[in-house]
């Protein structure tokens, strides 16, 4: 099953990083957040990445493409080009980096992305949060469902979005922007979908999580899957500074091993 990340936004809100850079590239811990985003879903044998690039795609392309230089020990002979690998990274992913436009809003991105991931579900998330969520099963619960889409419904209090839930039926029964003191469970991506939620992108404005969500509510299409442990984003570079502070101690998304 293939992964889709968001990773083509602005990220204005972290301009302080995002000048130089997309959001995904700021770095935790000395690696870029997608790299941890990845991890995890490496982690669970999910290793087919379709990372949704827009705003500097060119620090993506860059990125992967140097991937095994910038992550492993090597002898190189500068006349001839031969490179000794002494410790070679050994990330056994397939990445597909594809340019959807600087102007595209997220639906958008996801449909540009449609001959990639119409063949069967995918999985999908935003390229700037993390989390212990166990994927496996959350891909079995809506691969048991007959939804559209399942979202991961996370604690997170105050700026977020709150979500109306169905705890009977495990479907969204509302969705709505963001609150001033919301509290309650919010979507903190971690997506499954279903080639159906193409149909609800009208075009490259679409905003994933305006009218394709509140299509999937009103069909009793949009499923959740309760995830009670850790979840954070990177929206702020206080955000930024509570992932590192996390990353020093005990990183609570760090599923995989060394």
């Amino acid at each position: 099953m293939k992964v889709a990340i968001f990773a083509g936004g602005f990220g204005t809100r972290l301009s302080e990083e995002t000048a130089i850079r997309p959001k995904p590239m700021v770095e935790v811990g000395g690696r870029p957040i997608i790299w941890h985003i990845m991890k995890i879903y490496a982690h669970y044998g999910f290793r087919d990445f379709v990372v949704l690039g827009g705003y500097k795609v060119e620090c993506l392309r860059d990125y992967f493409l140097n991937y095994r230089g910038r992550a492993s020990d090597y002898t190189i002979n500068l006349k001839t080009g031969d490179i000794d690998w002494v410790r070679s990274a050994n990330e056994d992913w397939n990445v597909t980096v594809l340019d959807t436009g600087i102007e595209t809003m997220t639906g958008g991105r996801l449909k540009k992305a449609r001959f990639l991931l119409s063949d069967g579900p995918f999985c999908l998330t935003y390229g700037d949060g993390v989390s212990d969520v166990d994927i496996p099963a959350l891909v079995e619960a809506h691969l048991a469902s007959d939804y559209w889409c399942t979202l991961t419904a996370v604690t997170q209090p105050g700026r977020y979005g709150a979500l109306r839930l169905d705890e009977g039926l495990s479907c969204v029964q509302g969705f709505r922007e963001k609150g001033p003191a919301d509290g309650g469970l919010i979507n903190g991506g971690f997506f499954v979908c279903d080639p159906m939620v193409f149909e609800m992108i009208d075009h490259y404005q679409t905003v994933w999580e305006e009218e394709p969500m509140k299509r999937m509510v009103a069909n009793g299409k949009l499923g959740y899957f309760h995830h009670e442990g850790y979840w954070q984003s990177m929206d702020s570079l206080r955000d930024k500074m509570v992932l590192e502070e996390a990353w020093a101690d005990e990183a609570p998304w760090k599923v995989w091993k060394d």
